[in-house]
């Protein structure tokens, strides 16, 4: 009884306080509910192994991301946003358990489900000067989500607590940005203090109107002085810097979309490197140079005077990667795995996401350090008004020959990778197809449904140590917004 009496005295005072406070400002509150039950073959939603086992059964299950969206513009100078989400699978709430508080068989009143995703203000003309300033935790998305978006598909989405200042002239914006990526605290021991925050620097520019589209040019660094390790430096200094720099320009010249852009990569990769496993790794301590590419281009045309509307789009990505002769455990070792930092790999390489944090060393969604390159031609179609239909297909290689890096595997075969890759195998890591069928239901509502397929390779499957000729995957997914 007195915890009902508390909670219903809360919930009054809160009551109370929000009203005087729409009363002093402009208050708007929208949200969405984000919906989708999936079908899939080749891992499951709480363990992501990606197991392609033909002999698993295959995983079901639905997922919902429900957001609460409060925008207040406080007066002329001075407006804030807040968002709160909810990420959770049905039935299993937010630790994604079975027989968890959100069981139909357990009381549900005790999840804690619920978090900050956004929460900033925003500052215009800040110290009279002509930019805007926004403090507080936000996402940070830059052009087609390459290396800073939100995610995009996934439950729960990236936000960064970050101080961002914009500056807009006719056709060119400005962006800098600071962004505490990971804050450990700090320890001291007899000699030093032994900071593990991780830091992020950027610097971006916009200029509208140049070849029929925008060119943008991004300078990040991204400070990781213990190598995101999670445990203090100690006496020895063992930084992961990724300094990052490049353009994108996009587009449409003569009736045909375009998108080119390059990035270039360097600093040091200790930590990174001894990720690779097998005959790349180097000994502790030893550091390491860092020296990364990638590229990318699209041509696209879509008729809009013929009938359905027809679209076809090709697509080549290359993402640089690391061979055993890049890492000499004797001597100089360098890094060439391209970092994608905060992209949405989503959008790019495969909806089955297969492939994200191709160049962090990593392995069960990874190439081992390889690299990427992915091939692909994208349709599209609209057969009425409110109805698209999209069919994709991708060809992906790694950017490195699998056969001359026996040092690369991971999982079940990492142990006998060299015997394996010794066998002549190519670079071909499979193909997917993609087929998406969207609809507008109505003006708040998108309705979406999907079904993808995977074929594996034998290099495939060695790298990742799985067994599968490949997987398929589909889904059902409702976007509501108010």
């Amino acid at each position: 009884m007195k915890k009902n009496f508390i909670i219903i005295a809360a919930l009054m005072v809160t009551a109370f306080f929000g009203a005087e406070i729409a009363k002093a400002a402009d208050v708007t509150v929208g949200g969405q509910f984000f919906t989708r039950m999936e079908v899939n073959e080749h891992g499951n939603t709480t363990g992501g192994s990606n197991d392609f086992d033909d002999s698993t059964d295959a995983s079901d299950f639905v997922q919902q991301r429900t957001t609460v969206d409060v925008r207040a513009k406080i007066n002329d100078e001075t407006s804030a946003f807040i968002q709160l989400m909810s990420n959770r699978n049905w039935a299993a709430g937010d630790d994604n358990t079975s027989g968890s508080n959100d069981s139909s068989f357990a009381a549900n009143n005790s999840g804690n489900s619920v978090g900050i995703h956004e929460a900033y203000f925003t500052l215009k003309n800040f110290a009279t000067l002509p930019v805007d300033a926004k403090i507080g935790k936000q996402e940070i998305i830059l052009d087609g989500h390459r290396l800073f978006g939100d995610t995009l598909w996934t439950m729960g989405q990236t936000s960064h607590d970050a101080v961002r200042l914009d500056h807009a002239h006719g056709n060119l914006n400005l962006v800098a940005a600071y962004i505490l990526a990971s804050e450990a605290g700090l320890a001291t021991s007899a000699n030093q203090i032994n900071q593990t925050d991780v830091e992020d620097y950027l610097i971006y520019a916009n200029y509208k109107g140049i070849l029929g589209g925008n060119l943008s040019v991004l300078y990040n660094y991204l400070n990781d002085p213990c190598g995101a390790s999670g445990a203090v430096c100690g006496n020895a200094i063992l930084p992961n810097d990724i300094h990052t720099i490049g353009f994108r320009q996009a587009g449409q010249l003569f009736g045909i979309d375009y998108r080119g852009e390059y990035y270039y990569q360097w600093g040091d990769a200790t930590r990174t490197a001894q990720n690779l496993g097998g005959t790349r790794s180097v000994a502790s301590g030893r550091s390491v140079d860092r020296d990364a590419y990638m590229w990318g281009v699209r041509v696209g045309k879509t008729f809009n005077n013929v009938n359905m509307k027809p679209g076809l789009t090709f697509w080549y990505d290359y993402l640089s990667g690391t061979k055993d002769t890049d890492i000499d455990t004797s001597g100089d070792a360098t890094y060439q795995s391209f970092n994608t930092l905060f992209d949405t790999g989503h959008k790019f390489y495969g909806l089955q996401d297969l492939f994200l944090g191709v160049g962090n060393g990593g392995t069960a969604n990874g190439t081992s350090g390889l690299g990427l390159q992915d091939i692909a031609i994208k349709t599209k179609l609209s057969p009425m008004p409110g109805w698209t239909f999209k069919l994709d297909y991708h060809w992906f290689y790694t950017a490195e020959g699998v056969a001359g890096n026996p040092g690369a595997g991971v999982g079940g075969n990492a142990g006998n990778i060299g015997t394996i890759l010794n066998q002549n195998r190519d670079s071909a890591l499979g193909n997917e197809l993609d087929i998406t069928i969207v609809n507008k239901y109505n003006a708040n509502t998108t309705v979406m449904i999907g079904f993808s397929n995977y074929t594996t390779t034998t290099s495939f499957r060695d790298l990742r140590g799985v067994e599968g000729d490949g997987a398929n995957w589909a889904y059902l997914q409702f976007d509501v917004q108010f």
